[in-house]
């Protein structure tokens, strides 16, 4: 990639980049996980996008939380999320026109949270931050 500073185009229902990549993301963990998320929202700040996904926990999932098998359940879901870093790392860049240097993934069980963080190699562009100020609001 090479590191443009512009906005991608708004989506064909007009939502705008954020919106895009909280959509693009549900959208592949439905393809690659079986399940998505049920609400995710995405955040720029600096140099770094903060991809917050709610709910999207298999059956088979909660049936490992309900007898206290969080840690089983981390560490699939970690092995998942390395085997997807090249996918999603893909996307975040085609939809930003980034180059991203590193990416890091987070799950948390109650509430039913995950955090994708997708570090930039330059601050993002002014314009974007001000999507993230106006989504805030």
């Amino acid at each position: 990639m090479s590191g443009l500073q512009q906005p991608a185009p708004k989506g064909h229902d007009g939502e705008g980049l954020l919106g895009r990549i909280s959509t693009e993301m549900v959208q592949l963990m439905k393809q690659y996980y079986g399940k998505g998320p049920t609400k995710a929202k995405s955040y720029f700040l600096d140099d770094f996008l903060i991809v917050v996904m709610r709910g999207g926990t298999t059956r088979a999932e909660q049936t490992m939380l309900e007898a206290d098998r969080e840690d089983t359940v981390r560490e699939f879901r970690q092995q998942f999320e390395n085997e997807m870093t090249g996918r999603m790392t893909e996307l975040i860049e085609e939809l930003t026109g980034r180059r991203v240097i590193n990416y890091q993934s987070q799950i948390l069980f109650d509430p039913d949270i995950s955090v994708e963080l997708f570090f930039f190699e330059d601050v993002v562009d002014p314009n974007l931050l001000d999507e993230t100020t106006r989504a805030l609001a």
